[in-house]
């Protein structure tokens, strides 16, 4: 396959990854390790700047210029682990090689467990100004069940606690389809979610992953039957309450879209730093070379990735121009919105006709909107059949 279109730079992301918690929860398959007594966080500041010059030193040899940082999510882990002044030093090296744009979006995951009230107000005043919140349950017995160090009391306060340290944005992460949940207790723990008022919820159900605690002892998960309906149910409510089903799992108020995660879908840019971060960067062709866009990721373990004999790239493989319109479809598919046709052929280089015998048999099956609407868009069908619908594009 030959490359049909421009392809044009998208927006570029940070996403900063902190590998360290207080203990693994059993279903959890993220790059993330018992935190030490004293985490190492100027020897890890230092390591993630250095990784930052060296992405920008390698985009640079690319022939591609430094551009904003539109949005920053900071993942792990639990980066509330780390300090004020470790956040402090963070940004301003950060913002001594990148541009951040105006009103940028700056989002950090958090869990219970380790709110402090002044910790948080110090956060806010760097400017983070959003907050995902790792609830998962508001019932004692399944915080348990998922190995989580706070219980219920702990996690309404820690909602309570955001908002008084200026954090009027935040997410709450929520599960459903745990071990012996009924359609009742699914509804009361997102009952009590919307009840403390976030902007964004991201609800999910509980899968078992290869390489996790649940994967070698799985517990007893609800029946198929009983997951529609806590699917169906939970959908309804949300929607009676103002969210908006925007992608597979995540719900917002007007306006409230997590702007980080839209750019993932929209198959935009981002660099990732830090312990197994991951990232996704674009190549416009020149005259040399044609156009490439590469998913890099980082050296992996914590201790390797403050080596300073090791490279924090572990890999950076290119997304071939025959796998671009499925890579494209598998993240833009999951927006309930849609996205712009155009976007197609400015991120991935090939031209919509690519795809078009196969999207208009899509369209025909009842799985997608036309384009000719100016969206490449799921029905409601291709919603509920989205692995079988990404199958036609292979």
């Amino acid at each position: 396959m030959a490359e049909s279109s421009a392809l044009i730079l998208p927006p570029l992301s940070l996403y900063i990854h902190v590998p360290w918690c207080v203990k693994k929860c059993p279903y959890c398959d993220f790059n993330s390790h018992k935190a030490e007594e004293n985490l190492p966080e100027a020897q890890y500041v230092a390591a993630l700047l250095e990784d930052m010059d060296t992405d920008l030193a390698w985009l640079k040899q690319q022939g591609v210029s430094p551009r904003p940082i539109h949005s920053i999510f900071i993942g792990g882990g639990t980066p509330s682990l780390l300090s004020v002044q470790a956040y402090e030093d963070l940004f301003r090296g950060l913002k001594q090689r990148v541009e951040f744009i105006d009103n940028i979006e700056i989002t950090m995951e958090a869990n219970p467990g380790t709110f402090e009230a002044e910790k948080f107000k110090g956060y806010r005043q760097l400017g983070i100004n959003r907050l995902s919140i790792g609830i998962q349950s508001f019932q004692d017995h399944q915080l348990k069940h998922l190995g989580r160090i706070h219980n219920s009391a702990e996690a309404i306060k820690a909602a309570g606690m955001a908002k008084d340290a200026g954090f009027d944005n935040f997410n709450l992460d929520l599960m459903h389809g745990l071990p012996d949940q009924s359609l009742e207790n699914a509804l009361d723990d997102l009952k009590k979610a919307i009840e403390l008022k976030p902007t964004h919820l991201s609800w999910y159900q509980l899968t078992i992953e290869p390489n996790t605690e649940f994967f070698k002892r799985p517990p007893i998960l609800p029946q198929d039957e009983t997951l529609w309906a806590i699917q169906e149910a939970g959908q309804a409510l949300l929607a009676q309450h103002g969210f908006e089903q925007y992608e597979i799992s995540a719900y917002a108020q007007a306006n409230k879209q997590a702007q980080h995660n839209l750019n993932y879908w929209q198959f935009g840019d981002y660099l990732g730093i830090g312990a197994g971060a991951h990232g996704k960067v674009s190549i416009p062709a020149s005259e040399l070379s044609p156009s490439k866009i590469y998913r890099t990721t980082k050296t992996r373990a914590p201790h390797d990735y403050l080596n300073q004999e090791k490279n924090y790239l572990s890999s950076a493989q290119n997304i071939e121009l025959e796998d671009r319109d499925l890579e494209f479809l598998m993240n833009a598919l999951r927006l309930y919105q849609g996205v712009p046709l155009e976007l197609f052929s400015q991120r991935t280089g090939l031209a919509f006709d690519s795809i078009k015998a196969s999207y208009d048999k899509a369209v025909s099956d009842g799985l997608l909107e036309d384009w000719e609407s100016g969206i490449i868009k799921t029905t409601t069908k291709g919603q509920l059949f989205l692995n079988e619908l990404l199958e036609r594009f292979l």
